[in-house]
């Protein structure tokens, strides 16, 4: 019993040595370079999907592993965000992912509420309709004690909603009345530049040089207006000012317009809905005093229609040209939960209750692993969502 004692006491002894010896190396061998770090070498983001409420982002954060086959790393958290002229957009995690030798693709997904839009679209205009964007991550590993940062992803988003308004051409202004001739009036000049913005509102400060033909004054004493985006009417009004234009004479005429910030979200469904494409149009009309008569004329070659694109994400090119990945996948194990949280609070895109939209895939010859994720449930909260997988 003696010899059969000390034959396991030592085995026993010598097992225990061995699992301190592993659980105590793997940050040794990492800080002596023995296992290498992991590194975020690509992420990937696209539009998957919009609603009338809410706008899907999906992921793909290419994680790199460097170590052997048989250094499987367990216990990553990946977490991300996106920004939008310093507006925090969307937010993501998910935990517990495990990841074997060469290149990880690690799917993530959240969603942009879209009542952020607005604030959004207000930055956007006071910044020369500019948006600087800002995707960032990274990944932290329990095992090696240590968080390692992706490589940040800027991009410009630049508009011109305005510049074509500006016009030198002249356009005659037709009342259709049998009390009046036409040309009733000729529009010499056109002009438009962004007004002042606010969280209600966004102002458009037009111009239009205008000219009186007739042997009488013509009063302008009403000049109303609609704006549509992709026909999502997002403002209408009229302006209070009254110009008088006497006989022979030219008259410059000021007015502000508005968009009402509230309708951008459904305007931004939309856009998204169409390939991150959308037709602007302004639509025009004027009450005219005219010879003791009072007519509404319609001024139609007054209507203003722009169409302007977006490619948030810089993927559309790829997504039309329905491009084929030749990755070579493999299974990675992982127990996730992922949290994807949006601030409650707002631009540039058809609106379904289960949202769709074409995916990105990028050709690449490297050796990815794709994890697998299970079905979604959602907070009654709305902000913070928590599953088994994906959202």
């Amino acid at each position: 019993m003696g010899l059969t004692s000390a034959l396991f006491g030592g085995k026993l002894r010598i097992a225990l040595v061995a699992l301190v010896l592993v659980a105590a190396g793997v940050g040794g061998a990492y800080a002596t370079g023995v296992i290498g770090a992991p590194s975020v070498d690509r992420v990937d983001n696209r539009f998957a999907g919009v609603n009338q409420t809410a706008t899907v982002i999906e992921t793909d954060l290419y994680v790199s592993n460097p170590n052997p086959l048989s250094a499987n790393l367990s216990g990553l958290e990946v977490d991300y965000g996106v920004e939008m002229n310093g507006i925090r957009m969307a937010t993501g995690e998910k935990e517990g992912v495990s990841i074997g030798r060469g290149t990880s693709a690690v799917p993530l997904r959240t969603t942009l509420e879209n009542e952020r839009i607005p604030e959004w679209w207000v930055s956007h205009i006071q910044n020369g309709e500019h948006t600087d964007l800002v995707v960032d991550a990274n990944v932290s590993s329990e095992t090696l004690g240590q968080t390692f940062q992706a490589p940040e992803i800027t991009r410009s988003i630049d508009t011109d909603l305005l510049s074509a308004f500006n016009s030198t051409e002249t356009r005659e202004i037709d009342a259709d009345s049998p009390v009046v001739s036409d040309p009733v009036l000729y529009v010499n000049e056109t002009s438009a530049e962004w007004g002042e913005s606010t969280g209600e509102r966004t102002a458009l400060e037009l111009t239009f040089v205008v000219h009186n033909p007739k042997p009488y004054p013509i009063a302008v004493s009403e000049l109303g207006y609609d704006i549509s985006m992709n026909d999502v009417d997002v403002g209408e009004g009229t302006t209070n000012s009254e110009y008088v234009i006497s006989p022979k004479s030219t008259e410059t005429i000021e007015a502000t317009t508005y968009i009402q910030n509230d309708k951008l979200d459904e305007w931004w469904v939309s856009h998204l809905e169409r390939d991150q494409t959308t037709d602007l149009r302004i639509d025009f009309y004027a009450n005219l005093d005219a010879g003791g008569t009072t007519l509404r004329v319609p001024l139609d070659p007054l209507t203003y229609e722009k169409t302007f694109e977006t490619d948030i994400f810089g993927n559309k090119a790829a997504s039309a040209g329905n491009e084929t990945a030749t990755e070579t996948t493999t299974t990675a194990t992982e127990t996730t939960t992922e949290t994807a949280t949006t601030s409650t609070a707002t631009t540039t895109e058809t609106s379904t209750d289960t949202a769709t939209a074409t995916a990105t895939t990028t050709t690449t010859t490297e050796t990815t692993t794709t994890t697998s994720d299970d079905e979604t449930t959602t907070s009654d909260g709305g902000t913070t969502t928590t599953d088994d997988g994906l959202l």
